[in-house]
């Protein structure tokens, strides 16, 4: 069996690129793409050759893991987006931008988004003073995210505030670490999103 942390860092390189997934761990000289920078299985320096459909593939799966999000999921975005009016691929990056989990690790308060799944499934996560324990959650402009008062003190919190205070969130929401809270205060535009995603690779996959 692979380890947890083997696994995240196989993903990375599956990929070819940090998809950050193991937080503070990404940035020191224990990631496992700093120390294999080849696909898993391959040998250094061996070519691949790569077809659209292949490249286009990959991209796909580089968005899932970056959001920790299973396939049919990320199709039911990918369908929501293309209902809406706008550009679907940007549309489809927003949707999971705006997630309750993604929203938690970008504001410090947790140090990957997998732990901030964790926080909001065992109840200590609150939108709008409302406990929320489902990840997937859509956080809409204007609303406040908070870490729940009687969970501030838990170790995995601490340690996560702490690391943040160092952090610069994105300017779309409004954080105040100390107080434990994040506001949404408006829907990312494409400029604004740091996802490592070519987001039009994935809408022709899905296109076909």
């Amino acid at each position: 069996m692979v380890a947890p942390k083997q696994a995240a860092c196989k993903q990375c390189r599956r990929e070819k690129e940090k998809l950050f997934l193991k937080g503070q761990r990404c940035f020191t000289e224990k990631c496992g793409i700093e120390k294999k920078p080849y696909m898993p299985g391959q040998r250094p320096k061996r070519r691949t050759i790569e077809s659209d459909y292949y490249s286009q593939l990959r991209e796909k799966q580089k968005a899932k893991r970056y959001y920790g999000v299973l396939e049919r999921q990320f199709r039911n975005y990918y369908k929501k987006a293309v209902q809406r009016k706008g550009i679907t691929g940007e549309i489809l990056l927003q949707l999971l931008e705006t997630r309750l989990d993604n929203i938690l690790y970008l504001c410090g308060m947790a140090t990957s988004r997998k732990q901030a799944k964790q926080l909001i499934s065992h109840g200590h996560v609150t939108v709008d003073g409302q406990k929320v324990d489902i990840s997937s959650y859509q956080v809409k402009e204007g609303q406040t995210v908070s870490i729940d008062k009687n969970s501030r003190e838990i170790q995995p919190v601490l340690e996560s505030v702490e690391s943040a205070e160092s952090l610069t969130p994105p300017e779309w929401l409004e954080v105040n670490i100390k107080n434990f809270t994040a506001k949404l205060l408006s829907v990312p535009e494409r400029n604004q999103i740091g996802a490592p995603v070519n987001e039009q690779m994935i809408i022709e996959l899905y296109s076909k």
